[in-house]
């Protein structure tokens, strides 16, 4: 089978793998037929993820098709869809004891940590597989990765209905937040620095955008609010900048989301997080959220409304990286399809 591997930063090639097999009766092997690459797949590429190894087969937002299934397995059955849930966990550590097994001291992340699944077939246990109804195109299913990374950071953020919330950044993540958000019941401010992901956030569901090239994002951040600020503010650009600005503009009670993975500091005074009592928490991969997200799915109030732009067969996936990182104001999704 063919598989797409990333030997070293800046170099990727199509290789040749043996056909994997099941090895322990409570695996499942997938044919897998759309793949999305996600901006952490382009750091791999890049040599600039902290966390990955090399060499490496990149892709986890995953969706397929069971072909067979180890002998132990119950929720699952040949011809079953399927969603991959990307994180391997010893189940045993205290973030999994307190049910945070995405932060898991030993964690490993399909594609990044370990082979993913930009290859035609995959083995993985049943428990990191979720069915989703047969009945959705495979463009819609790849994307419930994606959504669940949002749905972590809309829960991580207690978002609840009527909560005023700010996303920094209109890019894909933002996006996927957006969705979330609207869906527990928020009123959603959106900043950017290009007008057609700001207009593609307004088609989306933000009740307003702002772009922070242009105009004071704190200024009408506090007229939107009536000086009250939002009450919470998610991250998704993560810039040391981003940072400070989401302490500034949060307000008192309000929860900050933070989702980067940037080593530079922020300097943030301590005065208006005790004043205002903020709770700053980071967001990574997720918790639980598949269920959820798949239900979403599965009902139709999860769409991806002009979400993926992009389609490229297996043998253009060196295409497919380059007019990525070569456009990011035309790609909002791009996916590599299996047929």
């Amino acid at each position: 089978m063919k598989a797409v591997q990333v030997p070293e930063a800046h170099n990727m090639q199509i290789i040749d793998q043996e056909l994997p097999k099941i090895q322990n009766s409570d695996e499942v092997l997938v044919k897998v037929k759309r793949v999305g690459i996600c901006g952490s797949d382009m750091h791999i590429y890049h040599g600039t993820n902290p966390l990955a190894t090399y060499p490496r087969v990149v892709g986890h937002e995953v969706a397929g098709e069971v072909v067979k299934v180890g002998s132990s397995v119950e929720t699952l059955e040949i011809g079953d869809h399927v969603v991959i849930e990307p994180i391997n966990y010893c189940g045993e550590c205290y973030a999994c004891r307190k049910g945070r097994p995405n932060v898991c001291e030993k964690l490993s992340v399909f594609g990044v940590h370990e082979d993913g699944g930009m290859r035609e077939f995959i083995v993985l246990p049943e428990k990191q597989l979720h069915a989703v109804d047969k009945e959705l195109a495979w463009d819609e299913t790849v994307l419930a990765e994606p959504y669940t990374i949002g749905a972590q950071a809309v829960w991580r953020g207690g978002v609840e209905k009527g909560d005023t919330v700010l996303i920094q950044g209109c890019g894909p993540i933002g996006i996927c937040i957006l969705k979330l958000a609207k869906v527990a019941g928020a009123i959603v401010y959106m900043t950017d620095l290009s007008e057609e992901r700001m207009a593609f956030a307004k088609e989306s569901g933000a009740d307003e955008v702002i772009n922070a090239g242009t105009e004071s994002v704190k200024e009408r951040v506090l007229e939107l609010t009536s000086n009250e600020g939002v009450n919470v503010v998610i991250d998704a650009v993560c810039l040391p900048a981003t940072v400070e600005l989401s302490i500034d503009l949060v307000s008192p009670a309000g929860n900050v989301v933070i989702l980067g993975f940037d080593e530079r500091p922020s300097a943030i005074p301590q005065l208006p997080i005790t004043k205002k009592e903020i709770t700053i928490v980071g967001s990574r991969l997720q918790t639980n959220q598949f269920g959820k997200v798949v239900s979403l799915l599965n009902s139709g109030k999860l769409t991806s409304g002009g979400l993926i732009t992009h389609k490229f067969s297996l043998d253009e996936v060196q295409e497919a990286f380059t007019f990525v990182e070569n456009n990011p104001d035309k790609v909002r999704k791009a996916l590599i399809v299996f047929e």
